[in-house]
């Protein structure tokens, strides 16, 4: 071929469809690197690590069973299980109401995004170790990326992918091919929707499943409009939209309650037999949810085990997230409607003046909330609006009264964060009112557009290149460094007790079975450590040891953990009658936190992994 063939080839011919979509990937691909090299860190939320330790027990036969053992989740296990004894029988010493002398089954996990993760785990070769020593793992010789982590990170990451393609079909059928083409790189070049992919979270599935309920909502409102509207097909698009809010309340609980826009959508534009098609809806929505409320009903007594309290977290009755710490929680003020109340109007203040108006972190969110003023020519685009309107002002009451400490120890980035799902379907938006306001504007020639657009879209995407210029460590230190974890955790058999104020890096990282440090280092942790099951270590990282001197220590009380860690930094003394006395040092000392144990083991066993 010469280079006339060549040209014609590229320009005319069949290269031009080529290089139309592989220029295209090509400069994805490059985004996609550059991204992972310089801004991805291993995991710091704590949802992260919760699923990926739970998603690596199903790969590996052991059931939906959990590490990270939370005191609530103990608490309503034996108050389950307690009530199986019959009348007036002796107690059995060996008798494990708990569930934690054997694997403890999770209360806190909806089942879909750890069921993928373990997938994932099947097929990909993770590693677990930390001490991998090839060049994209190590640095110098030393721990710098988790391979388990960056494996899920890069899984999510093509979820991402996926979630442009999505946008970009949806926008082209609700508006035309340069809304659809400006609203997927809008998505693409989405900092925050990058930092969720990145984080582990199960977030870039949720919006997925999201986008496919939006998918099914548009399909009603158009088969309805019809001269003749084909009602089986309205009922077959309902109830798959009632079959993907069930998948996406079975990936996130709180998501569930999208079933109430759904109903109210299909009341108002799903044709004269409305209310057949949201029977509809509502019974695949059921038939979807019902098996696993069943299965934690069983295991619990609770329809959605400890993930059910979180309206309770952040109120009097439960400050800081102490109700899951506590392993005897008061419950005796749950019907005071003013606590959550009080929450929600806190709550709502913040989603509005924080979180609302920067959407996704893009000025395309701003576009969005201007054109809920305008009247699209699109009958499908004005009420697929209304969808959105509902749906956001659904997900803001539930955040805001579902918020617990998890939106404190990681802002922006975690489960809770309901508002983000709004964000892909209100770049659309966004786009199409940029497009009106630019057939506004007086340019002296049509080429301007282009740079007008390519200003806006540079604007938009601004944040993540100032992420991806500005390099940062991968390491999540402080709290997180997992060659520590590991290292301690292998210390331990496989049958005993941690206790941690880190507990879900210790159940992934450790792959031991770690509860959560209790309120305080006396009746509360006696109750687990003299009733449930011995705590054979304790291990505790700068979360505690960070502890404000003052409201943390001084006037926290003498048994509080701050005055815990305080004296044992201060003046090497450990409480009378604590049973865990016993701390390395030398080469085995721990450089990320404080590690007791009842026996000098880091002497018995040279195991730096578990």
């Amino acid at each position: 071929m010469n280079l006339q063939d060549f040209i014609h080839f590229v320009e005319v011919g069949a290269g031009k469809r080529v290089f139309k979509f592989l220029l295209p990937c090509l400069a994805l691909l490059g985004v996609v690197i550059l991204y992972n090299l310089r801004t991805w860190t291993n995991f710091s939320t704590p949802e992260a690590m919760d699923s990926a330790q739970l998603a690596r027990n199903i790969a590996g036969g052991k059931g939906y069973t959990t590490l990270f053992v939370r005191p609530l989740s103990m608490y309503l296990l034996q108050e389950k299980n307690q009530g199986k004894s019959p009348a007036g029988s002796a107690p059995d010493a060996n008798a494990d109401p708990a569930q934690v002398k054997t694997a403890h089954p999770d209360l806190a996990n909806p089942p879909v995004y750890p069921m993928v993760l373990a997938g994932l785990m099947k097929i990909l070769p993770f590693h677990y170790d930390t001490g991998l020593k090839s060049g994209f793992w190590a640095y110098n010789g030393n721990f710098y990326r988790y391979q388990a982590d960056f494996f899920i990170s890069v899984f999510n990451e093509l979820l991402l992918m996926a979630l442009t393609v999505g946008v970009y079909f949806l926008a082209k059928k609700l508006f035309d091919a340069p809304v659809a083409w400006l609203s997927a790189m809008l998505v693409l070049g989405c900092n925050v929707l990058w930092r969720f992919s990145a984080s582990g979270l199960s977030t870039m599935l949720l919006l997925l499943i999201f986008l496919g309920l939006a998918w099914c909502i548009l399909k009603v409102e158009e088969l309805a409009q019809e001269p003749q509207p084909d009602g089986n097909w309205i009922l077959c698009w309902s109830a798959l939209a009632g079959i993907l809010t069930g998948v996406g309340a079975l990936t996130r609980y709180a998501f569930g309650w999208a079933i109430i826009s759904v109903i109210v959508f299909l009341i108002l534009f799903s044709g004269p037999r409305k209310f057949v098609n949201v029977l509809a809806a509502l019974v695949a929505f059921a038939i979807v949810l019902t098996p696993w409320v069943g299965r934690n009903i069983a295991v619990s007594g609770t329809p959605f085990g400890t993930a059910g309290f979180s309206i309770m977290a952040e109120t009097p009755i439960s400050p800081s997230g102490s109700l899951e710490r506590s392993v005897h929680p008061d419950l005796t003020e749950v019907l005071y409607p003013e606590f959550y109340w009080h929450k929600f109007l806190t709550n709502f203040g913040t989603i509005l003046n924080s979180e609302l108006f920067k959407l996704g972190g893009s000025w395309a969110s701003v576009l969005f909330f201007a054109g809920l003023l305008l009247s699209f020519n699109r009958p499908s685009a004005r009420r697929m609006r209304y969808f959105i309107l509902m749906c956001l002002a659904t997900f803001i009451v539930v955040q805001a009264l579902g918020r617990t400490w998890i939106s404190d120890e990681t802002p922006e980035i975690n489960t809770e964060n309901l508002v983000i799902l709004i964000a892909p379907l209100a770049f659309i938006y966004g786009a199409a009112f940029f497009f009106i306001l630019l057939d506004q504007m007086d340019l002296p020639i049509r080429e301007l557009r282009y740079v007008v657009l390519g200003l806006f879209l540079a604007l938009c995407c601004f944040p993540l290149f100032l992420a991806i210029w500005f390099k940062s460590t991968p390491i999540s230190y402080p709290p997180y460094f997992p060659p520590d974890i590991q290292r301690t955790a292998g210390w331990m058999h496989d049958n005993e007790l941690m206790m941690s104020d880190v507990p879900w890096a210790v159940a992934w990282y450790g792959n031991r079975q770690c509860t959560w440090l209790t309120d305080d280092d006396q009746d509360d942790f006696f109750a687990i450590n003299d009733y449930i099951k011995p705590v054979s270590a304790l291990y505790l990282t700068m979360k505690t040891m960070d502890t404000p001197l003052v409201t943390g220590c001084f006037r926290s009380g003498a048994n509080s953990w701050g005055s815990f860690v305080l004296a044992a930094l201060s003046r090497n003394d450990i409480p009378k009658g604590f049973p865990l006395r016993h701390a390395p040092s030398g080469s085995a000392t721990v450089s990320s936190g404080i590690f007791l144990t009842d026996a000098d083991r880091w002497k018995i066993t040279t195991s730096t992994s578990p």
